[in-house]
């Protein structure tokens, strides 16, 4: 590399055109802007879900819901067996109270043998209640079925508001379930289940709606729960107008504790608990 003096250097400077304008590079002679930054074309805009879901973070920071053994479910901590029943069902505040104290396990005590004296020898542990999730979702089911007996009309005043607040209980359970064809939908569960119902056309979707609240004006509290296995949205529509033009409040109630028992074991199968 050659060497200069400072006197030299100066003068081989001066030699460079502009060479006071710091917008003119020395090697290439190109103008540059040093005030404003350079062009850079801008992204489409993509909302958070979309984001995540093209860069693979949705799955890193929001794993699939997994359900524990049966057998380690009654003796699994509460906020554990809460996020089972979230899972088969939907969140309920009134579910959770419902179905909690019959989680905790059995206390099973059988006779195993004899001592050395003779005496029989007994093994006594926790025992789970439930030998599958089919049996602890069918359970469920029943609690819900008992709830809609109680619910029935009474004479007596006390008896009418103690059924008055099983109704309520029970509509909450049945209200957990969203709306069909809404647009927002929390569970994962629920918007697979859903999928195929939004594939119609707008016209359709608007039918959807109004179907969906004359339901719900003539049965108050009450809201359209179907086990959807993969029908189209013509079927289903059809399927409300029937059980709007039936009318009957107590068999909605039937039918929608079969359908969230139904929809809770294709759950459950689909989450590898088909036993």
């Amino acid at each position: 590399m050659p060497q200069f003096t400072p006197m030299e250097l100066k003068l081989r400077i001066k030699r460079i055109p502009n060479h006071n304008d710091l917008g003119v590079g020395f090697t290439t002679k190109e103008r540059r802007n040093v005030d404003t930054p350079p062009y850079v074309e801008l992204q489409p805009r993509r909302t958070l879900p979309e984001f995540m879901e093209s860069s693979g973070a949705s799955s890193r920071c929001c794993p699939p819901p997994s359900l524990p053994p049966i057998t380690s479910l009654s003796t699994a901590p509460i906020k554990a067996q809460l996020a089972v029943l979230d899972t088969l069902f939907e969140p309920s505040t009134e579910l959770h109270t419902l179905v909690l104290p019959t989680l905790r396990p059995k206390r099973a005590t059988a006779a195993t043998g004899a001592a050395d004296d003779g005496s029989p020898t007994a093994k006594s542990g926790p025992e789970s209640p439930f030998a599958s999730y089919k049996a602890l979702i069918r359970h469920v089911g029943s609690l819900m079925t008992s709830l809609s007996s109680q619910s029935s009309s009474s004479s007596s005043p006390s008896s009418s508001l103690g059924s008055q607040q099983q109704q309520k209980k029970l509509h909450g359970i049945l209200g957990s379930h969203p709306r069909l064809g809404a647009k927002k939908v929390e569970s994962a569960q629920s918007q697979a289940e859903q999928a195929q119902l939004n594939q119609g056309g707008a016209e359709e979707a608007e039918k959807l709606k109004a179907l969906n609240d004359e339901y719900e004006q003539r049965f108050p509290g009450l809201r359209y729960v179907v086990f959807v296995n993969g029908r189209s949205r013509p079927v289903v529509m059809e399927d409300m107008r029937r059980r709007i033009d039936r009318g009957d409040p107590k068999e909605e109630e039937q039918e929608a504790i079969r359908a969230m028992v139904d929809i809770a074991i294709d759950r459950a199968k689909k989450l590898g608990a088909a036993h």
